[in-house]
């Protein structure tokens, strides 16, 4: 990393998170343009409040179909497409489960089967009808709602990346509340911190990376616990409750910070083995899987440089 001297920090909280932008000239005007950029896709694509874009589809499921702009329209199809993934864990039509379970919000509790049964019935991606002529967007039935939490601040990520690259800026990062995206590589490249679940600041270790986007997806992120069980925020939309396996968290190294969303997701879903079989067809795209055994494993390691600074785990390679 170069020296923070040269590093200007400037910070909004936006999307419900802070955000943290880097830039190596002192431009608080070009910050300024960036948190409105990041506003003006939040305002597109929130479902926590009233009215947007995405809203305006829920509002409308059942009954007709919705023209929205490309942008929203271009990611509705990308989610669409993750959630219909052979085996996904993701799935942009979860809407009904999310808000039902509400965790990390006021009033989060263990649903009754009977109403996570009758909710998964509209939960499938499939009812969700695209119309590439018109840019409209249709939920087949009453009641479903999509939600774009699990991939819109990658998506945005990557249009502040754009953004900067447009105004000549070379080098950079953003930090969207966990959705990290750099910009060009400074000398020793740029240091991002792999967190030591349920621990408040503490790190596992170091990745190393340039040009590229790291995004960190855990089941200590938002969770509560009740009868002496933990639930996260992790859904498996196969079955309405979180996702139960050997996982802490999941860390994806990519160019691109939608991959980044997509691809813990999926990895979740799909857990160590299967997922680090399912990357070989993409060098790409890494995973860095952090197991509830204290094991940290890479499906590869071509795109970052990794530095151990918690000798309480041990590092592995791919086990596919």
């Amino acid at each position: 990393m170069p020296s923070a001297s040269r590093v200007y920090s400037y910070s909004a909280v936006l999307m419900g998170s802070p955000i943290l932008l880097k830039l190596f000239s002192h431009d608080e005007a070009l910050a300024s343009r960036v948190f409105r950029l990041i506003k003006q896709y939040e305002d597109l694509l929130t479902v926590n409040r009233a009215q947007s874009q995405v809203m305006d589809i829920n509002h409308a499921a059942g009954r007709h179909p919705v023209t929205v702009s490309q942008p929203v329209f271009e990611l509705i199809r990308c989610a669409k497409a993750a959630s219909l993934y052979p085996g996904s864990a993701f799935n942009l039509a979860i809407g009904p489960l999310v808000k039902r379970w509400k965790i990390g919000f006021k009033g989060d509790t263990v649903p009754p089967a009977d109403d996570i049964a009758s909710l998964l019935s509209i939960t499938r991606p499939e009812d969700v009808l695209l119309d590439e002529a018109n840019s409209s967007v249709l939920l087949a039935k009453a009641g479903m709602e999509i939600d774009l939490g699990a991939i819109a601040k990658g998506y945005i990520a990557d249009r502040v990346r754009d953004y900067l690259r447009k105004e000549g800026a070379d080098l950079g990062l953003i930090n969207l509340g966990g959705n990290i995206q750099t910009l060009g590589s400074p000398e020793g490249g740029w240091s991002v911190g792999l967190k030591k679940p349920f621990a408040a600041d503490e790190l596992i270790g170091t990745m190393d990376v340039e040009n590229m986007s790291v995004v960190t997806s855990g089941t200590y992120e938002r969770y509560f616990e009740q009868d002496g069980k933990r639930y996260h925020h992790i859904l498996d939309p196969r079955t309405g409750y979180p996702l139960d396996n050997a996982l802490d968290s999941v860390t994806i190294v990519s160019k691109n910070s939608i991959d980044g969303d997509i691809w813990t997701t999926l990895m979740f879903g799909m857990g160590v083995e299967k997922g680090c079989a399912a990357l070989r067809a993409r060098p790409d795209i890494e995973a860095i899987f952090v197991t509830k055994a204290k094991e940290v494993v890479f499906s590869s390691s071509h795109l970052f440089r990794f530095t151990l600074l918690d000798n309480g785990y041990r590092v592995t390679d791919s086990i596919a």
